[in-house]
């Protein structure tokens, strides 16, 4: 007979599962034991933090479960960064752990027992907070199914992070041969469904869109999430919108496309904003709009009483959530996207031997957007550059810093951000060429993150890699450049170095107002090296230039200790004139 941990690993196989991120302990090593044997390869981070942001950004890159494995308490406690990022930014991931359990010594002054009974921590609890759904199950039976509904529910409508808590015997014992209730086969048993908007609400969509003299389609995370990409441009290109972006859907249209404005927000591009506040018709998708995409609310960007918001989102609840919506179109953003521009082919095609005189009725009727669209994008682009874009200056303009990153980013790169100033300055000045390029820590928002990630995208695509983050966060996880060596990637790591809490600092009235956020001046080129990676320290844009062109021919990775000018302040140089109207609620 088979043993349950033998047949778990037998259907993570069935699933596709090709890594396991994973850190060894408590009965979590009852499925290490036997990955060996499998065709399953298992990346063990440093911790499971790490391990946590690796499992996430790979669901985020791929949109299949990213798996991440290990004791109860850690994965409740260090590893709830990347399921909180997951859960935020609607990344599929599945989380395998366990209740630290001692069979009969469990109610006895427990040590690290965290099923939640007198004494003991309570990871069910802690999982409740942070993931979709969570199964702690008590038999072979159970175990089985609920790893099956963990793959299910972690791609189910807006994807997320789901956990199974193994419990003692249930991950141990023999499977029995006829189980009641029966244990269906996992491609069987994980299988989903896309949701689609109703023909009404793609209509009324469609015809309010066409007639929009000044139309503007919002794209946040969602259309990443759905790979809605082609679907998106089709959209754009039907209608001549203009496409802005939230920071999360960044890179969902290549920014150098004629009809991409930028991104918007309380530090987003100024002209991105202004074409929101500009339009007389928003289709939002995929987009949760939280504080910072619409600047806090102010009320001269988005204004329902005058705007027609069409709001296109996986889940009924989320359309309308924010401001009024007049349509909703309910449904995978790829599938939503798709009916609205087949509903203007539509449209056109059966008004194309119509009589003149009917040329300005409904959805078929030529829109003056046509020439508003592209000009207007165009000189919102605008904003993608500044005087500091093209300083010389020693130590390096962040501005300037962002600049030279780009020059080694190609169709083929992929670029992860940090938390903090570092991202806002990648934000703004980061033009990227094309889709899937760009990818950051906004769904929690975390610290920390970029470094993770960027190891994860390295180790699960073919692409060139650059995590770029500040001095704080590239500590948190620097750890990480190490898997990179361990696994034989070449992610180039740019720390973009102020010696300081950078964000943080620039809130000081000042100096020495805040505590905490002065660094010791570490020395990355030391450090990277003691990993076994490559180290350069550029103080002069000429300097970081030669580090990015030789991190990307490496075979080994690469860390890039870049001297930034720590007095630009971002907020004073990127704060949008709306965030602004309502007072710069500077966080």
């Amino acid at each position: 007979m088979t043993e349950t941990n033998e047949e778990v690993v037998s259907q993570l196989e069935s699933l596709g599962v090709e890594y396991v991120f994973g850190y060894p302990g408590g009965r979590v090593i009852e499925l290490l034991d036997e990955l060996p044997e499998s065709d399953i390869d298992v990346i063990r981070p440093r911790d499971e933090r790490e391990g946590s942001v690796m499992a996430e950004m790979y669901g985020r890159l791929t949109q299949t479960p990213g798996v991440l494995a290990g004791q109860g308490p850690w994965i409740g406690s260090l590893g709830t960064i990347g399921q909180m990022e997951a859960r935020l930014s609607s990344s599929p991931m599945v989380v395998l752990t366990e209740a630290s359990e001692r069979g009969d010594y469990s109610t006895l002054a427990p040590y690290q027992q965290s099923r939640g009974d007198y004494g003991g921590l309570d990871l069910p609890k802690i999982l409740d907070g942070v993931t979709k759904e969570h199964w702690f199950p008590r038999s072979p039976t159970e175990t089985l199914r609920s790893v099956q509904l963990a793959f299910k529910h972690a791609t189910a409508g807006r994807p997320g992070p789901t956990a199974v808590v193994f419990d003692g015997d249930a991950i141990t014992e023999e499977v029995p041969e006829d189980p009641i209730p029966p244990v269906w086969d996992a491609d069987e048993q994980v299988r989903n469904w896309d949701a689609a908007p109703t023909d009404r609400d793609v209509a009324a969509a469609a015809d309010a869109f066409a007639d929009a003299e000044r139309p503007v389609i919002i794209a946040g995370n969602g259309v990443h999430a759905a790979q809605a990409y082609d679907e998106l441009r089709e959209v754009a290109e039907t209608y001549n919108a203009v496409v802005v972006t939230s920071y999360l859907g960044k890179s969902t249209i290549p920014e150098t496309h004629d009809l991409a404005g930028g991104v918007i927000g309380s530090f987003g591009h100024e002209g991105a904003n202004q074409v929101v506040s500009e339009a007389d018709a928003l289709l939002v998708a995929g987009c949760r709009m939280n504080p910072m995409d619409t600047n806090w609310q102010a009320p001269s960007f988005i204004r329902p009483d005058e705007q027609t918001i069409i709001h296109a989102d996986i889940d009924t609840r989320n359309a309308g959530w924010v401001y009024p919506a007049d349509v909703g179109l309910i449904g995978d953003a790829k599938e939503s996207l798709r009916a609205l521009a087949d509903a203007r082919g539509t449209a056109d095609d059966a008004g194309g031997d119509a009589d003149a005189s009917d040329a300005d009725e409904g959805a078929s009727a030529p829109s003056s957007a046509s020439d508003w669209g592209r000009e207007r994008a165009a000189s919102a682009r605008e904003s993608f550059h500044a005087p500091e874009c093209e300083s010389d200056a020693s130590p390096i303009k962040p501005q300037r810093a962002v600049k030279e990153i780009e020059t080694v980013v190609d169709d083929e790169t992929i670029v992860t951000a940090d938390s903090g100033n570092n991202r806002f300055w990648l934000l703004n000045h980061l033009q990227t060429p094309a889709i899937r390029t760009y990818f950051g820590s906004g769904g929690v928002g975390g610290m920390g993150w970029a470094t993770p990630a960027a190891v994860s995208a390295a180790i699960t695509t073919d692409k060139d890699v650059v995590g770029v983050a500040g001095d704080g966060g590239f500590t948190m996880t620097m750890t990480s450049v190490e898997i990179a060596v361990d696994q034989g990637v070449a992610p180039t790591f740019v720390v973009l170095n102020d010696t300081s809490l950078g964000m943080v600092r620039q809130m000081q009235d000042g100096e020495g107002d805040i505590a905490g956020v002065e660094f010791h001046d570490t020395d990355f080129v030391k450090v990277a090296e003691g990993f076994g990676a490559e180290g350069r320290r550029a103080t002069t844009p000429d300097e970081l230039a030669d580090a990015l062109r030789e991190g990307k021919e490496s075979d080994v990775p690469t860390v890039v200790d870049a001297r930034i000018d720590r007095e630009e302040d971002m907020a004073e140089k990127l704060q949008s004139s709306f965030y602004a109207e309502v007072g710069g609620l500077h966080e």
